[in-house]
This record gives C-alpha cells, structure tokens and sequence, in this order.
C-alpha cells in the first residue's frame, strides 16, 4: 500500500486493462436492494469494504486493478435529532417564550399563553421537519447535503476543496452520544462555504471525518494521509493501515491558573452582571410594565432617606466581592472553554480538543501550517507565559480555531512547538534608535496633549488623570521598543511587536508571496519604513514595524532574492563618479535602498 492511503491503489494508469465496473458508470456502483433508510457504515467499515462483502469477494485489501472510491448512499440524521434540534430552536428563543409565560400567568392573558405554546409546538414540528428531509452524500468527487421539504436546498461540496473537518458536541450531544460535524471548504473568489451535520452519531462524525479527508487527499494527488476515528477498531477486512497517533500535550490542572493573567477572563464577572441585570429588566419590564417605574421610585426615596454612610459600605462592599469573584470567575470560565486540552499527531494532521459544555475538536492538516504564533501581554510576561497558535491557510475563525496551546510557560510551549512544528532558530534584530522616539511620542503625546487642554477647559481631577496617563505612557513606549524585532534562520522570518498584545510571527520562507514597504512623512525624515510580509495564511500579513528602510531592503532581499532583484535598480556602470556624502556609502546598500524607495 502506498503512503497515500488506501486510495492511492485505486487511481487507474493510461494502458491499464479496463475492469468490470470501471469506466464511465463505475460511479453507479452494483445495484443494490433497495432500502429506504440505509444504515451509516461503522467507523472501522468504508464504502468500499461494503461494496467488496456485497459482491462477496474476501476481505483484504483492495487490488490495483478496482476503481476509485464510488459514491456512498445518502444518508439521514440521527433520530436523536428530534431531541436536540427543538431544544436548539428553544434556547434561542428562550427569554421571549419565558417573558410571555411569565406576563400570560401574571395577568391571565390566553392569547399570550397560546402563542407561547404554540411556539414551542412550532420548534418540535421545525425538529421533526429537519431529521425527516436532510440527506448527506458522499459522492466519488462531492459531498451533497439536501434539505427542505417546500423550499428545497441543495449544497454540493467539491471534497478537493475541503479545507478542514471539525468535530463539536456539547453537553446534550454527549449524553445523548451525537456529535456536530462542520465541514469547510474554499469557495471561490477566495471566500469559503461550511457544511453543517447537526447531529450524527459520534460514530459516524468520526467515519466522515476520516473518509472526507481521505479522499480529499485521493482527488488532489496529495501524499498527506486522513485521520483515523480514534477509539474505533477497525473491522475484519478494514482496508486503511493504523495511523501513528502522538500526543504531544495534555493540560495540567495547574495551568488554569494562568487566566488571572488574562484581562478578558478577569472582566468575566462584570460581564456577567450585566447579562444577568438585561435579562432580569428585560423580563420585569414586560411583566409588570409601568409599574416597574413606579418601583423604581420607591426605591429611590427609600436610598434618599437611609444614612450616606450605609451606601458607601454597599459599594465598598460590592467592590470587594467582585475583586475576589474576578480571579474566581476568570479561573471557572477559563477551564469550561479548554478544559482537558488536548494537541495530538494524527496520521499527517494536528488535532486539538477541548471544552468542558461543548467539546470541540479541530483538525487542521500539517501542509497548510505556514507557520505559527507566540502572544502574550504584560502579566504573562511577568511569569514568562505564553500561548501559541497555528498560522494556517483557508481558516476561518482563526481566534479559536487555530490555537495550539493555551497560556503556559514558555518553556513548555516551545518544547511543543519543537516537537510538533519548526522552531525558530535565528536571532531578531533590534530597530533602529529613531524608532523608540516614535514609540514614546505615541504613548506620551495624545494623553500629555489632552491632559494640558483639560486644565483649562476642565476639572482639576480630569487633568490630573489625564497626566498619569502620560507618564504611565513612558514604559509602555519602552516596551513597545523592546518588542520590536524581525530577523530570519534560514528557513523561516519572524516579526515581532505589541506590547499590550505582544505577537511574534514565524512563517516559512516559502509562504511569503510578496512584500509591501509603507512610509509616512514622519517616517521618511527618519529612515524608517513598515515592511509587511503578504503571506497566504492567518491574517494575511505580518509587519515588522519601524524598521530601517535601507536595512529592510536588504532583509527582504535576502530572504527571497527572485522576488525583489527585480525591482531593485542596478547601478550604472558607466555613471560618473558622485562626490559628497554619497560618495561614502556602500554601493550595494545605495542600490538596495533606491531601488525599494522607487518600487
């Protein structure tokens, strides 16, 4: 077998004797009884497989001589779905069902009672209505969802153009054994079409996880091998090999006390708060109605007539509660979004799980990853922590998606990054001087400007914050300068910057597709210029901010010669010879400089 997969057999040669089945009907397949509901084959069992017991030929692997993978049979939802679907409609709709029940019983009212019920009704019908007219297909070349009964749609997914299978099931999924299957593709234009299987058993999410990529890798000519459901045996007569599983990193307990170093999941219980006090206004408002004005008046003469004393210590008080609820909240929201995060190897792809409510779990195949991501602010810097995420092409979500690790130590994350992908190896190059008078007069001038207008036109308090403000600017312009940096191995560029969000960029030198210099006035009075790595993944671009222009050229033309000799002007030989300043400096970095500056 070769290390294609189990397709690769199967692809015919000019001259190869024609067998039964093949040619231009070899898609139709053996005629088959008829079955109004077919069965999903078993994680460890192909259409294939299926096909050869059929036709009652041994198990064993296929022959040179069989045609390529043929359509599957189309296939229904889980019946489950009867359970999970209207529960999905009702969680949507669930504060203005509530709201209606709640004002119904309050006042008596049988119209607004009925029509809560009868949108209840409405979403178990819209439930039964989904499981009974979706139909999946995997067909020799497309993936084919049709749905609908009045309004029919059809969605026809080439699998060449697959770019990635993922695998979510929250907390009724997994009691109930389902699992969500989101199938990405690249659409044209460069935009991109999701099929969505909501819900199949886990199972079966497993078997069309591994059947989609693998013949994806079939149809492009790829040499990368699918993932194999992990858990399931395979079958007497399974035709694919085991795929090699490694696991690379499991989450300890421990790390999820690096979310107290996260502003997000520090702001947690505010947010919280203030979901809670919409969804309760929203809900006394239509229950009581004008009354609700009349309370809150009430409320305000008694807080006028109680002591001054006493409603400093409740907001005292309130303050203190949320200072110790916030690392409280930050570390239980924290572990309910990656809880038991897992990164493993499987086969040719890289496949990250976690969640606690919902599980998710991301395939994302090895050559599409162009290169990856250290982030980090300044309180993980303080522990020397980082995260680290996946430069990939064709991804959507890249926020969530993309993540590899979770916030941890640094050393950790770069014995992963060893393991897993390709470490940089090189050093980055400090920016020139002028660029830490740009990064302090960023940081210091809108608030130092502001703060001297305040104290005119203002209280005394505002213009007071406003010129901490400056000061405080002074080392966050250091470390804006610090973080600056660009430089290359060899085989990779990295960029570096941020300080509030500091990220350095790694990509491969074969990812970058063009380079893109940007200068302001101000910039140009200095010698410094923003030179932007245009790669085909992640977010598109990279900038090394403020570097030497002159220097920037060179390093651009170092790392990619063919693209940038082109637009550099060759001195002219014959040229007479310049006297001054000119004069002085190395022709090479004269060329190089002017040549970019004109480009």
């Amino acid at each position: 077998m070769s290390e294609n997969g189990p397709y690769e057999q199967h692809r015919p040669r000019p001259g190869d004797p024609v067998a039964p089945g093949d040619g231009p009907d070899r898609d139709r397949g053996p005629a088959r009884p008829a079955s109004p509901e077919p069965a999903p084959p078993s994680a460890g069992e192909t259409g294939t497989e299926r096909r050869g017991e059929a036709e009652g030929r041994p198990p064993g692997p296929p022959t040179g001589s069989e045609a390529p993978p043929e359509a599957e049979p189309a296939y229904r939802l889980s019946p489950l779905t009867l359970v999970t679907s209207p529960l999905n409609y009702l969680r949507n709709y669930l504060v203005p069902v509530l709201v209606a029940v709640i004002a119904g019983t309050y006042s008596f009212n049988p119209w607004m009672l009925g029509g809560a019920a009868a949108a209840v009704v409405t979403m178990f019908l819209s439930g039964l209505l989904t499981w009974y007219t979706l139909r999946y297909q995997v067909g020799a070349e497309r993936l084919e969802i049709r749905r609908g009964l009045i309004n029919r749609s059809r969605r026809s997914i080439p699998l060449e153009r697959i770019r990635g299978v993922d695998i979510s099931s929250n907390l009724l999924h997994r009691m109930l054994g389902l699992a969500v299957v989101k199938i990405e593709a690249a659409a044209g234009g460069g935009a991109s079409e999701e099929g969505k299987l909501d819900a199949v058993t886990s199972q079966e999410a497993e078997r069309l996880r591994h059947v989609l990529l693998q013949r994806r890798a079939y149809l492009s000519g790829g040499e990368e091998s699918a993932p194999r459901a992990e858990g399931a045996a395979a079958e007497p007569g399974a035709t694919r090999a085991t795929e090699e599983t490694e696991v690379f990193f499991t989450m300890p307990a421990s790390w999820y006390l690096y979310s107290v170093l996260s502003l997000g999941y520090l702001l947690t219980p505010f947010v919280a708060m203030a979901t809670l006090l919409g969804f309760v206004s929203q809900g006394l408002g239509e229950a009581m109605g004008d009354r609700v004005g009349d309370t809150v008046y009430e409320l305000y003469r008694w807080a006028a007539e109680v002591a001054v004393s006493l409603l400093v210590a409740a907001v005292v008080v309130l303050v203190l509660v949320l200072l110790v609820a916030m690392p409280l909240f930050a570390v239980v929201s924290y572990a309910v979004t990656h809880w038991r995060f897992t990164l493993r190897r499987r086969g040719d792809t890289l496949v990250a799980e976690r969640g606690l409510l919902t599980r998710q779990s991301v395939t994302l195949e090895k050559r599409r990853i162009r290169g990856h991501e250290l982030v980090d602010n300044p309180l993980e810097r303080t522990r020397s922590a980082v995260h680290l995420r996946a430069i990939v092409t064709g991804l959507g979500q890249t926020a969530t998606r993309a993540m590899l690790m979770p916030t941890g130590p640094r050393s950790r994350v770069e014995e992963v990054v060893e393991r897993a992908l390709t470490p940089f190896r090189g050093t980055l190059v400090r920016h020139p001087r002028a660029a830490l008078g740009r990064r302090l007069f960023r940081a210091v001038a809108p608030f130092a400007l502001a703060a001297a207008l305040a104290a005119y036109f203002a209280p005394v308090w505002v213009a007071a914050a406003l010129a901490v403000l400056a000061v405080l600017g002074v080392p966050l312009g250091l470390d804006r300068y610090r973080s600056l940096g660009h430089g290359e191995d060899g085989y990779q560029v990295s960029v570096r910057s941020g300080s509030l969000r500091r990220v350095q960029a790694v990509v491969v030198r074969d990812a970058i597709i063009g380079w893109n210099w940007r200068q302001t006035l101000f910039q140009r009075r200095v010698g410094l210029a923003d030179l932007e790595l245009s790669v085909g993944a992640g977010s598109g671009g990279y900038s090394a901010i403020d570097a030497g222009f002159g220097e920037s050229v060179a390093f651009a033309h170092d790392v990619t010669p063919e693209m940038v000799r082109p637009f550099i002007e060759e001195a002219d030989a014959g040229a007479p010879a310049r006297s001054g300043p000119d004069a002085e400096q190395p022709a090479g970095r004269k060329r190089r400089g002017t040549a970019a500056h004109g480009g």
